[in-house]
């Protein structure tokens, strides 16, 4: 079994200029390194967080979620990233449908937006079986 200390997603981007502006404008998120043909580097709440990486050609390209966000209150998250001009997906397919940009599950609630250069990233506040 592998004896990782944390764990990170890795996001394709066709311009990083473009997409380390976008998570700062939208999301508030600054990068901790940024380098122009490695990508740039988020370090988050214990010990997770991600990496941007210039790509032209696979940006935008996957039609699943590459990262979800956990939060504390994904309504009031959804509220505060729409004023920062977040457009949240609206989905209506068996198991899976939206009401105002977001899926409830239980007791889980789940919002997922398209960062700038297609990418589908999530929002949440549980993992379900956690």
């Amino acid at each position: 079994m592998i004896n990782a200390k944390s764990v990170a997603a890795t996001i394709p981007v066709a311009d990083l200029d473009r997409a380390v502006g976008w998570y700062k404008d939208k999301l508030g998120l600054q990068p901790t390194m940024k380098h122009p043909d490695m990508g740039a580097t988020y370090k988050l709440a214990d010990g997770t967080g991600f990496m941007l990486y210039p790509t032209p050609t696979n940006a935008g390209k996957a039609p699943n979620t590459l990262m979800g966000f956990e939060v504390e209150d994904v309504i009031a998250e959804v509220a505060k990233l729409r004023k920062a001009g977040v457009v949240f997906e609206n989905y209506d397919m068996p198991g899976l449908k939206t009401v105002e940009g977001v899926a409830t599950f239980g007791d889980m609630h789940a919002s997922w937006f398209k960062d700038v250069d297609g990418n589908i990233i999530a929002v949440t506040d549980g993992v379900p079986g956690s």
